[in-house]
């Protein structure tokens, strides 16, 4: 039996009507992850090993800074995907429409929590 129609196999569109869109969005975050991580990791290491001044210094540089808040977005996001995952494999019902409701607001809360500090560092 088959269930992919000719044209659904054509537009790409699975059973689910949504499967390859998650797909592409999951390859680009992770496409990102490959590059903001060595990114981060030299970038971060540079800043330390100072004084409290010259850390603020170097982060209040806007390639730092650019650099710390996208790889804490784009990482932000790809764990609140993933966790989001394990919620819809493992908890059904209410409490799973709770746990993913408190997934969402406890990562956008740190995502803009980080922003916040990171833009009260560079100004």
């Amino acid at each position: 039996m088959r269930y992919l129609t000719d044209r659904k196999r054509a537009v790409g569109l699975g059973s689910a009507r949504f499967g390859t869109q998650g797909h592409w969005q999951f390859t680009v975050r992770s496409i990102l992850m490959v590059v903001l991580a060595p990114l981060f990791i030299f970038t971060f290491g540079a800043g330390l090993g100072g004084t409290q001044e010259e850390v603020l210094a170097y982060f209040s540089q806007p390639f730092p800074a650019i650099v710390t808040g996208l790889a804490l977005v784009v990482g932000l996001v790809q764990l609140m995907n993933e966790a989001l995952e394990a919620v819809e494999d493992y908890v059904h019902g209410i409490p799973g429409e709770l746990a993913r409701v408190a997934v969402k607001a406890f990562s956008y809360t740190l995502i803009a929590m980080g922003l916040f500090a990171l833009v009260k560092i560079a100004l």
